[in-house]
């Protein structure tokens, strides 16, 4: 199992051009016929070209993130320590969601009904750090992601996000955390409603998929999302968010 996580979430930065089957084996350290299955099968986001096999470095990155989805708090550990073994030294630093989501930008009472307007709004709640220079250009690339695949879970949670990193228009990686009383339709399988609502600024792919896979363990935690659900105080949800993330941060 630790094998094909490790090859299901290599850490090193994509390239910018599209991987042929030889490129791609290489990149999750699979053989090319492990490759070709999968994508024969379906279970890969591929296309042909001119009878060969291409790859979108952006749509296997979507790949990697749904697999967060479908790993338990150990694997998701296991995925934590290759991606930070793997990490550049300039990537290196600790992840830290607590460290990264300013009280601030946490809105427990979102004034917003529509997709849309919680985009617009979960926006607005980061710019309020004063670490986005360009709102607009940030909430145009996260409604073109909600366009492409909602980010909305089955436990009422949405992970939004730029279908890739901005960094030109971040001053550092932040996050915002809003809730909308009652939930609404987000793309939801199944019409769930969603209610809570994480916006992840990320700089560079890596930290990004170390960010996903450090909230999916703490987002495990039922008892978490009941906090966030029931409270009114941004100050005790960031310390609840604080309290359970401690025993995670090597």
């Amino acid at each position: 199992m630790c094998k094909m996580i490790t090859a299901l979430f290599p850490a090193a930065d994509m390239p910018s051009k599209d991987y042929d089957i030889d490129g791609l084996a290489s990149y999750l350290h699979l053989t090319p016929q492990q490759v070709d299955r999968l994508v024969n099968r379906g279970r890969l986001p591929g296309r042909k070209v001119g009878g060969q096999w291409r790859f979108s470095h952006s749509e296997i990155h979507h790949w990697m993130e749904e697999r967060m989805g479908v790993l338990d708090d150990d694997e998701l550990a296991h995925v934590e320590g290759v991606l930070e073994k793997a990490s550049h030294p300039e990537q290196l630093d600790t992840i830290s969601i607590s460290g990264k989501l300013p009280v601030e930008a946490i809105d427990l009472n979102l004034p917003a009904r529509t997709r849309g307007k919680v985009i617009s709004a979960m926006v607005d709640l980061a710019a309020q750090s004063g670490h986005v220079w360009d709102p607009k250009a940030l909430a145009d690339a996260v409604r073109a992601r909600e366009e492409m695949q909602p980010t909305a879970m089955d436990n009422g949670v949405a992970l939004l996000h730029p279908r890739r990193p901005m960094p030109t228009i971040l001053a550092q990686p932040l996050l915002a955390l809003g809730r909308v009383e009652g939930g609404i339709p987000f793309g939801g399988a199944g019409g769930i409603l969603t209610d809570v609502f994480l916006l992840i600024c990320s700089t560079d792919d890596t930290r990004h998929l170390r960010v996903l896979a450090r909230l999916a363990r703490l987002l495990s935690d039922g008892t978490l999302l009941d906090e966030i659900r029931s409270s009114d105080d941004p100050e005790h949800v960031w310390r609840q968010i604080a309290q359970r993330e401690e025993p995670l941060i090597g």
